[in-house]
């Protein structure tokens, strides 16, 4: 897997990642940001292991795997609706190594987490390796994450970034789409970056988005589903 860029990165970016995950909060947030941000598409992320697929929406298609730059905030977004399944070594070695090569800042990682309260899921935890950023997110009353078990990209993050790293879990109730969830880190991460996010429009575009992305990640699986029969027709 790499990730292929074709546009000038100021240094010192910071890099927000969002993989599918608990509650899509991940993808529901980037996919947010970009349009709210109005990031351009810079670059892609390429897959060798899954079979070459687009979505189309509304008649345009969109990159399942898509890197987007916000000039302005000096921001790199990344975003894609694939399974990281079986592939967040793979993954989280790529994200390190373009942000050594563009000397980012930061790495921000973004996730869902099971909430007890399945009434209201309104908090947002944080971990970081990094006790500047653990001192500013103290300062805007986001506490740290005391127990959980963190799998996938962010947890190989965890495990293998060098770079100062943050992860910010959002309060999920479902494993299904969450925008109420999503809400919750986009205003966090408005406060942490100061990006001046306007509210108004963010439940409403995310519960949008909800919608989209069901619809792509059930494309997906079944695409992935068919290779892994193919797969064990050659093997049979």
């Amino acid at each position: 897997m790499n990730i292929d860029v074709n546009a000038n990165i100021s240094p010192k970016a910071k890099i927000i990642e969002g993989f599918p995950g608990f509650g899509l909060i991940g993808i529901i947030t980037t996919e947010f940001l970009i349009d709210h941000l109005k990031a351009e598409q810079v670059g892609t992320f390429f897959y060798d292991e899954v079979p070459a697929h687009v979505s189309i929406h509304k008649g345009v298609m969109i990159d399942p795997m898509g890197v987007y730059y916000c000039k302005k905030h000096n921001l790199v977004i990344m975003h894609t609706l694939l399974s990281s399944k079986d592939l967040e070594w793979e993954i989280t070695q790529a994200i390190l190594s373009f942000a050594e090569d563009i000397n980012a800042e930061e790495i921000i990682s973004l996730e869902g987490v099971s909430s007890p309260d399945i009434k209201d899921s309104k908090n947002v935890f944080f971990y970081t390796n990094d006790n500047k950023r653990a001192k500013i997110l103290s300062k805007l009353k986001v506490p740290p994450i005391k127990e959980s078990v963190i799998v996938g990209v962010s947890g190989a993050l965890m495990l293998r970034s060098k770079i100062p790293l943050l992860c910010l879990f959002g309060e999920s109730k479902t494993d299904y789409e969450d925008s109420k969830g999503a809400s919750n880190i986009v205003k966090v991460l408005d406060s942490y970056l100061n990006l001046n996010v306007d509210y108004n429009p963010l439940l409403k575009q995310a519960m949008a988005s909800e919608k989209k992305f069901r619809r792509m990640l059930k494309a997906n699986k079944s695409i992935l589903k068919e290779r892994d029969k193919k797969a064990m027709s050659y093997l049979g």
